[in-house]
């Protein structure tokens, strides 16, 4: 039950977070469209969000949650108070110089990641001058996810999953209210991420002081737990960010092609990232705190039951929300996004970017299932491993797939890109769960053949209800019509998919952990 109750607090955060994140695109979209302007946001942002995801959120807390969890199984509270002392002062040192050497190379930076933007020097620039504003971004980042890593590994969920909230927040604020006051518009949103990395950490500060975990930073690198999490964390600094690699290598390609098409796919990367968000990061958030202290205990018969708990909540939820992304792709993006500067040619491109995007998301939530498999057992090297194979497969169908489009001569070729991120989801999501079932700390069990029969049933229901509710639908109507359309059809999807689960036998019970 804890982990049920854990993963619903933080879901329930995460549903907060994407909702206003759904909010904020639609604002952000209506006041500058999905054209120059906001192709230079989303490439500078990606940037300083990449490597937070990279140093902080990502290899760093895989890193430092199972090294933390060990010490405060087996250690003293004061022994746990020194590890977080001396992480903290290593951490500030390092993204604080990572941060100066970026604002200063920022033109270097700018054009190894969207080269496409050479060409066009007011777009090189003003993508330069915004990047130099955002950056300190991921300095409050890597300090957030430290604290966040904290409160986690004590089994406090509830304000590090908020703190996602105050991003949305800040940057509606700014399209709305600080747009008009700057010479170039687009820059406000560079101050109102910086302004919402600062309140991010700020509100986790309370916490720690209570749990005394506030602990003033002090630099040592050869303290035995900070050199256990840099060994740690180097190879997962690979392993663990494959999907924000090859979408800043997407980000790239696409700064080649028609002013628009950054936009686009970045559009349809944040719907898939709503059942993501809530499921697949609300549970790989949840589990490794739990999986480490299990490793810590040498319980392998739980370790095991707690992946396959996770696995099951993934498959439920995942593939319904893959298939209907994929099927209601142009009512969702003409719902949410078609007014303003966003055009009819901008949902069409968009809606074929999510049906391309849609085949991944299982893939992506199962990932956030498998690698905390090895994280929690302090192996790294694994996931890294996979990572080269599916950034390489990305690579490949780049290529392939670009050829492809260009053959036919279709101009969608942003096209070309999301399918290869979903291509490499898929082989990065299959081979951690080879390694898993070679070593034998996870398999599927023969439990595994009813529930597939289950969910296959339940799928196709779904499929079949929503091809009939869509021969209904109409997009020539006001905003607001379209959006009753949309949530009908979802209710009517729901309804569809839970009534046949019950019908197969499937009941809530069958989830407990």
């Amino acid at each position: 039950m804890a982990l049920w109750r854990s993963t619903v607090i933080v879901s329930a955060m995460t549903m907060l977070s994407r909702v206003l994140g759904l909010v904020r695109d639609i604002v952000l979209l209506n006041v500058f469209g999905a054209g120059k302007d906001f192709d230079t946001f989303v490439v500078a942002f990606r940037i300083p969000n990449f490597f937070r995801r990279l140093f902080a959120e990502g290899a760093f807390s895989q890193a430092f949650i199972p090294v933390l969890t060990e010490y405060k199984t087996s250690r003293t509270h004061a022994e746990v108070q020194i590890l977080i002392s001396r992480v903290f002062g290593c951490l500030g040192l390092v993204m604080t110089s990572l941060t100066f050497v970026a604002m200063v190379a920022a033109p270097a930076i700018i054009y190894l990641y969207a080269p496409g933007f050479h060409g066009d020097a007011d777009k090189f620039a003003l993508a330069t001058d915004m990047f130099r504003l955002t950056i300190p971004y991921l300095l409050f980042m890597s300090l957030t996810a430290f604290a966040s890593s904290i409160l986690n590994s004590y089994g406090s969920f509830s304000t590090p999953a908020f703190a996602p909230v105050l991003l949305n927040v800040a940057m509606i604020a700014g399209a709305l209210w600080l747009t008009p006051y700057m010479a170039e518009p687009i820059m406000a949103l560079g101050w109102s991420v910086v302004a919402a990395g600062f309140l991010q950490l700020a509100i986790q500060i309370p916490e720690l002081w209570r749990k005394k975990l506030l602990i003033p930073p002090k630099v040592d690198f050869k303290h035995e737990g900070v050199d256990r999490i840099m060994k740690l964390m180097l190879p997962a600094l690979f392993g663990v960010s494959v999907t924000q690699i090859n979408l800043l290598l997407n980000t790239i390609w696409a700064s080649f092609m028609q002013d628009g098409s950054v936009s686009w796919l970045y559009s349809a990367e944040r719907m898939t990232e709503l059942p993501l968000g809530l499921i697949g990061v609300a549970i790989g958030t949840v589990i490794l705190p739990s999986l480490s202290a299990r490793h810590a205990e040498q319980d392998q018969e739980k370790f095991r039951k707690m992946i396959d708990w996770a696995a099951k909540v993934i498959v439920l939820v995942g593939l319904p929300a893959s298939i209907a992304l994929f099927m209601l792709s142009t009512p969702i993006i003409q719902a949410l996004f078609e007014r303003g500067q966003f055009t009819f040619e901008d949902t069409q491109m968009t809606a074929m970017a999510l049906q391309c995007m849609s085949a991944g998301v299982i893939s992506f939530m199962l990932i956030k299932v498998f690698a905390p498999g090895f994280y929690a057992q302090q192996d790294t090297k694994t996931p890294v491993r996979v990572g080269l194979m599916a950034v390489a497969a990305n690579a490949i169908l780049n290529v392939v797939f670009i050829g492809f489009f260009k053959l036919i001569d279709w101009h969608a070729e942003h096209m070309a890109l999301a399918l290869a991120s979903s291509g490499s989801a898929l082989v990065n999501a299959g081979m951690l769960y080879f390694y898993l079932h070679k070593r034998n700390i996870f398999r599927f069990g023969t439990h595994w053949k009813k529930l597939i029969l289950q969910f296959a049933l339940a799928n196709a229901a779904m499929i079949a209800a929503l091809w009939y509710a869509l021969t209904w639908y109409n997009g020539d109507v006001s905003t607001w019509m379209r959006v009753a359309e949309v949530i009908g059809l979802c209710v009517v999807g729901v309804a569809a998919y839970g009534f046949a689960l019950i019908i197969t036998g499937f009941r809530p019970r069958h989830l407990k952990p």
